[in-house]
């Protein structure tokens, strides 16, 4: 057998794809697109309408009731009596009396006086009540 015809002992030829020119360019590609998609997300321009409509109705104050810890009660800064405090607040609007109310009470004050200012509260037609406190400190 001549030289051409048996290849046991030589080597053989690899027919093998090179991935790494192609594992280059993916990554290439790959920088491409993350440096380019943050510009693709941008919206377009468009001119908005005017509206002529008034804005909702917000209670610029909200309304709250102080108990002070000589256990007077005021209604916003008003000095008031239980009856008046409840008559007050029974002629309010049922839009007021739908966004709520908040107590600030001393924390001197006795519980049985915040309670029955709670409960003329509720009488008057108040369904949400809130009550303003400070929060604790932390102690280390």
């Amino acid at each position: 057998m001549g030289p051409l015809g048996n290849n046991k002992g030589k080597r053989s030829i690899v027919a093998e794809i090179n991935v790494t020119p192609l594992v280059d360019v993916m990554l290439v590609l790959l920088i491409i697109f993350m440096v380019t998609a943050p510009m693709m997300t941008q919206g377009l321009e468009v001119e908005l309408p005017e509206a002529t409509t008034k804005a909702l109705r917000q209670q610029e104050e909200p309304l709250v009731v102080t108990i002070r810890k000589e256990g007077d009660v005021y209604l916003k800064k008003d000095k008031v009596t239980s009856e008046s405090l409840q008559q007050q607040l029974r002629d309010m609007p049922p839009e007021v009396k739908k966004e709520g109310i908040y107590l600030r009470a001393d924390k001197n004050v006795p519980y049985g006086v915040v309670t029955s200012t709670m409960a003329d509260i509720h009488a008057a037609g108040f369904e949400k009540l809130g009550m303003i406190t400070v929060p604790a400190e932390n102690e280390k």
